[in-house]
């Protein structure tokens, strides 16, 4: 079993201290082995991790600041929101992203959930039925940036007179959905993904996994591409025997990587992707 390492508290204090201290846990991350490093893809920080008004960072330049400071690790945002940025533009900063991390970036993408950011900055937020069809066309507009075809795109709710986008990534960045709807995430993650992550709980999965293997026969998708993720963010410290037992819940149904995090509010989270690398990540490793 692999791990990845999601960073989601960017602790109150000194502004100039956020981007070493974020520099350090992502480094961590790559000496601990971890296979990625993800970031949420906010502009406030997600009341359930704390206040709107505590430090949160800009995901895409914040990408762009830990490529220079990693070497092997991939980097990508868990998950992009679909109405944050236009999809030609996206496209664009994805393959930014790729570039300059010597082909280590990924794209993840979700409908989008946080209001509150969306009314604070002037960000349209559609209907969830608009944010879906959005997801798609960006999907689907990402993915033609990504070929040779320069040519239009015609949607319901974009229309691009172009789909230019030079230089072309070192490796297409593979797409990474979030989420667990039935209906619609499933089908789009057995058409479109390369990763899926759920934080759905583990009882539920059984189900969801036959969803999305009914949606990838529709489609005509071969289920083992698709790499399975799933987020156990809870404290691996406290009961380790249990945190791997659940881990390996997780490999019997063919997940293949966790992704966890240190948890609100620690003050060295540098320190605990060490320690996580130290006493857990070797054991996880021989899961599955």
């Amino acid at each position: 079993m692999h791990f990845g390492i999601h960073y989601i508290d960017f602790l109150p204090g000194d502004p100039a201290a956020l981007g070493p201290m974020l520099g350090r846990t992502a480094v961590a991350a790559e000496q601990a082995g971890a296979d990625m490093f993800t970031l949420a893809d906010h502009f406030f920080q997600m009341e359930t991790v704390g206040k709107a008004e505590d430090p949160f960072l800009e995901g895409y330049t914040s990408m762009g600041f830990l490529a220079a400071q990693t070497e092997r690790i991939a980097l990508t945002m868990l998950v992009t929101g679909v109405t944050y940025r236009y999809p030609g533009l996206l496209a664009k900063i994805a393959t930014t992203l790729d570039v300059l991390s010597q082909g280590r970036s990924m794209l993840g993408l979700g409908a989008a959930w946080y209001e509150r950011e969306h009314t604070a900055l002037g960000v349209p937020y559609p209907p969830l039925r608009d944010r879906f069809e959005m997801l798609e066309e960006t999907l689907q507009i990402c993915l033609q940036m990504w070929s040779e075809n320069d040519g239009p795109y015609e949607g319901k709710h974009y229309r691009l007179a172009e789909t230019i986008c030079r230089p072309q990534p070192i490796r297409r960045p593979p797409i990474y959905l979030g989420g667990s709807g039935e209906k619609k995430t499933l089908r789009m993650v057995a058409q479109y993904a390369d990763l899926w992550n759920t934080t759905s709980p583990l009882p539920e999965l059984p189900h969801k996994l036959d969803v999305l293997r009914r949606h990838c026969d529709a489609v005509g998708r071969d289920f083992a591409e698709i790499r399975l993720t799933g987020g156990q963010f809870m404290d691996p410290f406290a009961d380790p025997d249990t945190y791997l037992k659940t881990a390996e819940e997780y490999a019997a149904l063919g997940f293949d990587l966790i992704n966890i995090g240190p948890l609100p509010g620690n003050p060295d989270p540098a320190g605990w992707v060490t320690r996580y690398g130290e006493e857990i990540a070797p054991r996880l490793a021989e899961i599955g």
